[in-house]
């Protein structure tokens, strides 16, 4: 049975190989967009079961008109997917007020947003999914990505949340977190402009790894579009989905190295608790 899809983010990327693969096999799709023409080809090609919805997710009360516009033009949208974001490249000292302010109301506040949009719709029909399109940056981090780091990190912490405030409607969430992966994502940075300072640094290491291509690139595009909507047609499926294997072993790596570290302190950390709670 063919399901219906809302992606947000569809013009480029993870968010068009999604729309591409969904609407081939036989789904629906809203496909959100924040200007015209960059799927006129798909809408030709598919009709009536491809819906495209024109809103930036930093405008919160055009997205929430546009999620409003999805339920309505389908009646029933069975995942949601949160794809919406980009990257800002550089150290955090570099950055400009406009860049950071722009990197969360986009990454993080955006897609807290569009699950608060969708979610009355969801009770209202028995139940959904939403997908979170975040990153390994969001349980890892790499210098010259702390703005990035931050979105990412913030979005997996509020979905972790709010699952667990809607289950009891039949709504569920997946934190797909892909690893460094081939699509247009390192082509649309928002670089900063850099400090000398910081040239002969981990932050201009990693500067100059990317400009020179020596940063490895393993996942792809193709594959992990699949594999995310493979998840999200399973009944019971996963709260957080690495993808690839660079994300597999820096997330495996960094979750080992904080529980060394917890177990490493824990007499300062139980010395924490009142008195009365010391055994």
């Amino acid at each position: 049975m063919a399901n219906t899809w809302l992606i947000t983010g569809t013009s480029t990327g993870i968010g068009r190989l999604l729309t591409e693969h969904l609407l081939e096999r036989g789904d629906r799709v809203v496909a959100t967009l924040r200007r015209n023409g960059a799927l006129d080809d798909l809408q030709t090609q598919y009709g009536e079961h491809l819906h495209i919805v024109n809103f930036d997710v930093t405008d919160t009360q055009a997205m929430r008109q546009g999620v409003a516009q999805a339920f309505a033009a389908f009646g029933h949208i069975d995942v949601v997917v949160s794809n919406a974001g980009y990257g800002v490249f550089g150290a955090a000292e570099e950055a400009t007020d406009e860049q950071i302010e722009r990197q969360i109301a986009t990454n993080l506040t955006g897609s807290i947003q569009l699950i608060r949009a969708v979610l009355p719709h969801m009770r209202e029909q028995g139940g959904g999914r939403i997908v979170q399109v975040s990153s390994e940056g969001g349980q890892i981090a790499y210098p010259c990505f702390s703005l990035y780091h931050a979105s990412k990190w913030g979005i997996e912490g509020f979905v972790e949340s709010v699952a667990q405030e809607v289950a009891p409607w039949g709504i569920d969430f997946i934190i797909a977190e892909p690893g460094p992966t081939a699509t247009q994502f390192a082509d649309a940075l928002d670089r900063t402009q850099p400090m000398p300072l910081y040239e002969e640094t981990p932050a201009g290491e990693l500067r100059r790894g990317l400009a020179s291509g020596a940063f490895t690139i393993k996942g792809d595009a193709a594959k992990t579009v699949n594999l995310i909507i493979e998840t999200a047609d399973m009944p019971t499926p996963p709260l957080r989905l690495a993808l690839g294997s660079t994300a597999y072993h820096s997330i495996h790596n960094a979750l080992t190295q904080r529980m060394s570290e917890l177990e490493a302190n824990k007499q300062l950390t139980l010395a924490a608790d009142s008195d009365a709670f010391i055994e």
